[in-house]
């Protein structure tokens, strides 16, 4: 059974956020957060959501600002009313856990965060390490590492082209600065369906390509967040304030170039295995791209996942 619900963000403009929550049949086992990525919505984890409930899970999540039905008008997707967008995601996703945490209280809880998702989980598990009472573990999905230098030039290109036409312009040739060299062979626009780094499901690529919700352009005040919060998530300083006891799984394609075929993701873990963190999993799944939750072979991914939380529901 699905249900809607809202709940308002801290933005400038306190927008309405479309929240969406899975229930299982009886009393739930546990329960999953989601934080979706970049230019989707959460409705389209709703096949892992289904596989979940019949697990006994109760899975629910919100559309960021910006994205889905987080809008009053479809031209606002990818706009974001908040000079602090990492800030305010951030609220809001610690906004929709105490929701949850009030309704199913002593109930095992597990969040999800992938992409744009994975590194605002990261950050949430900074900012809000003292804070998460109950939580059961984190997975970090399609995540990657983004180093200093690289984060600082594209926030400097972001900061000129927002002085001339305002945070909330979309400037085209922006959205190629984030595909480097991981991206080589791929096809980054869906005109090569069968060569897309999203997956190697081309039914899903179509179905992204085709969906407004998926292909919205995203503002300078976006990639602001975008390159903000990798940049947050990825300095060792700020992975060292995550409470050292989370169980953390990584897992990505090895053929995902947001983790750069795998390198970024070990890359990150490494960071949090060197940073005193107890219990965490590195998984790198042979033959698929980004989007591992829509891949052909997802099932192998949906059993994997709920296999590492069945472990820690205690």
């Amino acid at each position: 059974m699905k249900e809607y619900y809202n709940f308002y963000s801290k933005d400038d403009r306190r927008t309405k956020l479309h929240g969406v929550k899975w229930l299982p049949e009886g009393e739930p086992k546990a329960v999953l957060q989601l934080c979706h990525g970049m230019c989707e919505y959460v409705e389209r984890y709703e096949e892992f959501a289904a596989f979940l409930n019949e697990k006994g899970f109760v899975v629910f999540g919100h559309d960021h600002i910006g994205h889905g039905d987080s809008v009053r008008q479809e031209r606002e997707r990818g706009i974001f009313h908040t000079s602090k967008p990492m800030e305010i995601c951030v609220e809001d996703i610690f906004s929709n856990y105490k929701i949850a945490k009030e309704e199913y209280p002593g109930v095992p809880f597990f969040i999800l965060g992938h992409s744009m998702g994975s590194y605002l989980l990261r950050a949430f598990l900074t900012l809000k390490a003292s804070e998460l009472q109950g939580l059961q573990g984190a997975v970090i999905m399609g995540t990657g590492n983004v180093e200093r230098l690289t984060a600082t030039a594209g926030q400097g290109i972001l900061k000129v082209l927002a002085g001339a036409k305002g945070w909330d312009a979309c400037v085209p040739f922006v959205a190629k600065l984030q595909y480097n060299k991981s991206y080589k062979g791929f096809s980054t626009d869906g005109t090569e369906p069968e060569k897309s780094w999203l997956s190697t499901n081309l039914e899903s690529v179509q179905k992204y390509y085709h969906d407004p919700k998926d292909t919205f352009p995203f503002s300078l005040n976006g990639y602001r967040l975008l390159l903000g919060v990798s940049a947050f998530a990825s300095r060792e300083k700020n992975i060292a304030k995550t409470d050292k006891k989370l169980p953390v799984l990584f897992i990505s394609g090895l053929e995902d170039p947001v983790g750069d075929l795998g390198i970024g993701v070990k890359r990150t873990y490494d960071k949090y295995k060197r940073n005193g963190m107890k219990d965490v999993t590195l998984c790198l799944c042979r033959g698929m791209r980004h989007e591992l939750l829509q891949e052909m072979k997802r099932q192998k991914v949906f059993d994997y996942i709920y296999e590492w939380m069945k472990k820690r529901m205690l």
